[in-house]
């Protein structure tokens, strides 16, 4: 018989030797042992526990550049920005304790090219960023493989989890069935039912009891044992090595007492120690998967193919439609949506009529009809009908896509009040440890029994199991888990749990007006016409840009017309954001956009624009032609929830680039104390940044001219109806774009930090409250073991209030 010396497995039959006479059950473990010794990474087996078989046998599998491609492109995103950057998430096989994860980080790091790296415990999930110019995609998948592990695609991580559960569900039920039929033995004992019986029948009873505790001692908390090794490996004193020690000295000391001949056994006190504690773990692992899960339901709706048409001059037929990965789709390419099948790329519809179901996305539940040239956002189910549209977006730049990015990486960060607890937990092991012994050299010196007749023995075991610091490490994670899925059903996506204690935080919300706290459905009420000019230049200028108020103008145009027209193209078109935009038009150079903006270009305005609605000014062949004033309605529910959080005691402000009149009367109607108005997208950034000098500042937007003031803030909140890049940057999405959402994610926030806060309360407070009694001789080992579970399962209970309206 021989041990591998990778993978720590025991095999028969012929071992495989190195030069150094190490032996190895087979060629992958070689040269896994090679690989990790010549890297530098050797110190990897010494984070492992010895003599198990702890580590998977190395894949065969080898990527080149066609087989990675085929096999993980569709997980990879691209920078829009920068091509070259890619982002892939992963999920690594074989990952089972902080060795792995550390031997993982370490190779994938050194890698050239790998620009970050984040690998989640929980999931066993990698995100890997990394500039493709430097490093290959199959890289990386293979260096994986080099050191032991298995690359997947992380859709097959829901399997994991199923595979997790059927294993944890078996440790209880094994707990659960041996914990009831030693109770039977163990009760009679206690009770003197069995005074008659003789020494030796009594042994046999307590065999019975061994033979009962031992599979939950060695089966149900190996899942302890495991983890408190990994822990001790990286000079850590976690939670689980309380547990481990607790159960296994309580366990051995009954196995020496039978042996000894002793009447007293703690075997039962052993076997519901395990299925105590392993209760509170399994409630806290489905817990905490449910609330994850919520996070990442939205992966689900991803299909691999659309049917589609590459670019072309005219509106394809229907017959010429092929299946199409969605990874292929281009901006401009045209895509087919039937009955049934959902929209995996944004644009806008050329032809035909349907109805969409956009609830998995915004919760809607009405299903809303769409024709020629309605927008159609990526993740809207075809209920009825059929369309075929023209894509404005890769699927990269999808607002499905970028959705679900914002969800995937929720759970890599971690609050700053989550780092706290857990510093605070890892130092807490070791003080345990030193008042299990103090307790312990105590009552023996003592020489008397504890108030609760448990033996010294016992005292040192009810603190070691009471005071673990369960409760203290679950009281940030899982309501913030909690909180983000409550809000995700309410089509609130928060990027992540940092967000929600910085939301929280936050002093003052300003607010953009247009399409934030109006709907953008303006309309051109009034018009003034200088000089005669072709209404198709204006038509095809206005049409250019995506700004509300130029998309009003375009449609006032197409309806109001004076005279027919036809519609050129534009040339050299040049739109400046928040300000207006250029071109040429067959060979005349035209403008069109705010007064401050023609100005700039050379307009000689009259000092009468004292009407206070918006307006959009025309140039043609340098001249000033026509002046357009433009009404718009705001959201409904806009004031009361202006009125909820100046009651939460936030400070309200609108920053729009509307002139100042426009501004203060929105502002009067809403009840906005301070508006400031004719600010471009720089200088709302820059009062955003003069209000972070003395407050936390949230910004509220959905256009293009927001995205410098979101990133500037301290939290960024887009309306999902927005422009798709300003969703990409921030950091809370709005899907429904409703502002009662916006209240409801701030009451979260705010309800959420205080359950933690409350949370850490419980924990430190049963703490302070429970060592003094263990240590004083009042609580034996079942009753601390019942009294941990209970802690932890309260932090839980607490957490899931935030299931419930804020």
């Amino acid at each position: 018989m021989f041990v591998c010396k990778h993978c720590a497995g025991h095999f028969e039959g012929e071992a495989i030797r190195d030069a150094n006479g190490n032996e190895f059950c087979c060629n992958g473990c070689k040269n896994v042992y090679a690989y990790l010794k010549s890297q530098g990474f050797s110190e990897f087996y010494s984070k492992l526990k010895k003599g198990e078989q702890n580590l998977a046998k190395p894949s065969s599998k080898h990527f080149d550049k066609q087989s990675a491609g085929s096999m993980f492109s569709k997980l990879l995103r691209r920078d829009e920005n920068s091509p070259f950057i890619c982002e892939l998430e992963v999920l690594i096989s074989g990952i089972h304790c902080p060795a792995c994860i550390w031997l993982n980080e370490k190779a994938l790091s050194n890698l050239e090219g790998v620009l970050e790296l984040n690998i989640s415990a929980t999931t066993s999930k990698a995100r890997v960023l990394f500039d493709e110019r430097k490093t290959a995609l199959e890289d990386i998948l293979n260096l994986i493989i080099a050191i032991g592990y298995d690359p997947k695609p992380f859709n097959e991580v829901n399997g994991a989890k199923n595979s997790l559960s059927r294993e944890y569900y078996a440790r209880l039920i094994v707990a659960l069935a041996c914990s009831m039929n030693i109770m039977w033995v163990a009760i009679a004992l206690y009770s003197g039912y069995f005074e008659g019986l003789s020494a030796g029948a009594k042994k046999i009873l307590h065999f019975a009891e061994f033979v009962l505790a031992s599979p939950p001692v060695f089966y149900t908390a190996s899942v302890f044992y495991r983890s408190a090794l990994s822990s001790l490996k990286l000079r850590q004193i976690s939670m689980d090595v309380n547990v481990s020690l607790g159960i296994l000295s309580v366990y051995f000391y009954s196995v020496y007492a039978m042996l000894s001949g002793s009447e007293q056994v703690y075997f039962d006190s052993a076997c519901m120690l395990v299925t105590f504690i392993f209760t509170g773990k399994f409630l806290q692992t489905k817990a905490t998967q449910k609330a994850a899960q919520e996070l990442e339901n939205i992966s689900s709706l991803f299909v691999e193919q659309v049917m589609s048409v590459k670019n072309n001059s005219r509106i394809p037929s229907i017959s010429e439609f092929k299946p199409c990965d969605v990874s292929e789709i281009k901006s401009g390419d045209f895509v087919l949506l039937r009955s049934g099948e959902r929209a995996m790329i944004d644009g806008v519809v050329l032809s035909g009529q349907a109805s969409v179901d956009n609830s998995s996305i915004n919760g809607e539940s009405v299903p809303v009809g769409i024709s020629k040239d309605d927008a159609l956002l990526s993740g809207a189910l075809c209920a009825e009908g059929s369309v075929i549209y023209k894509a404005t977006s890769s699927f990269q730049g999808s607002f499905l896509n970028k959705l679900s990015k914002l969800l995937s990486n929720a759970s890599f960060a971690r609050a700053e009040i989550e780092e706290l607890a857990n510093k605070i937990s890892s130092h807490f092991g070791w003080v345990i440890l030193g008042l299990c012994v103090a307790s312990f050299v105590f009552w023996s010196v003592a020489n008397i029994s504890a108030w609760s007749g448990a033996s010294a023995f016992g005292v040192a075991i009810s603190v070691l199991v009471i005071a673990c610091p369960c409760a203290l490490s679950l009281a940030t994670p899982i309501a913030t888990l909690v909180a983000m899925g409550t809000a995700t059903k309410r089509s609130i996506v928060f990027k992540d749990a940092k967000v929600l204690e910085t939301l929280a935080k936050c002093d003052i919300i300003a607010f953009d007006k247009t399409g934030t706290l109006s709907k953008a459905n303006l309309k051109v009420s009034s018009e003034q016409r200088f000089l005669p000019f072709d209404d198709g230049a204006l038509l095809a200028l206005a049409s250019a840009s995506t700004h509300p108020i130029s998309k009003a103008v375009a449609s006032y145009i197409l309806e109001n017309a004076l005279s027919p027209f036809s519609q050129g193209a534009l040339e050299n078109i040049q739109n400046i954001a928040g300000k207006g935009i250029t071109a040429t038009y067959k060979g005349v150079k035209i403008a069109g956009g705010s007064a401050a903006f023609v100005k700039s270009l050379g307009a000689s305005l009259a000092d009468d624009t004292q009407d206070s609605s918006s307006e959009y000014y025309f140039m043609y062949d340098n001249k000033l032609v026509a002046r357009f004033f433009l009404d718009d309605e705001l959201r409904e529910g806009a004031k009361a929830s202006i009125k909820e959080l100046k009651k939460m005691g936030l400070k309200v402000l609108m920053l729009s680039g509307d002139k100042q009149i426009v501004a203060s009367k929105v502002a009067s109607e809403l009840g906005i104390d301070e508006s400031h108005g004719e600010l471009n997208p720089e200088q709302k950034a820059l009062l955003i940044k003069e209000l972070q000098k003395s407050a936390n500042v949230v910004m509220v937007g959905d256009g293009i001219n927001d995205i410098l003031a979101l990133k500037s803030a301290n939290v960024g909140i887009a309306m999902g109806s927005g422009a798709s890049v300003s969703v990409g940057v921030s950091d809370v999405v709005l899907l429904r774009d409703e502002l009662g959402d916006l209240v409801f994610a701030l009451r979260q926030a705010k309800k959420t930090f205080k359950v933690i806060k409350e949370n850490l309360f419980i924990s430190l407070v049963y703490n302070a409250l429970s060592i003094p009694l263990a240590m004083a001789g009042f609580i034996i080992p079942l009753f601390a073991a019942i009294s941990m579970s209970f802690s932890s399962l309260l932090v839980v209970l607490n957490s899931l209030r935030l299931k419930g309206q804020p």
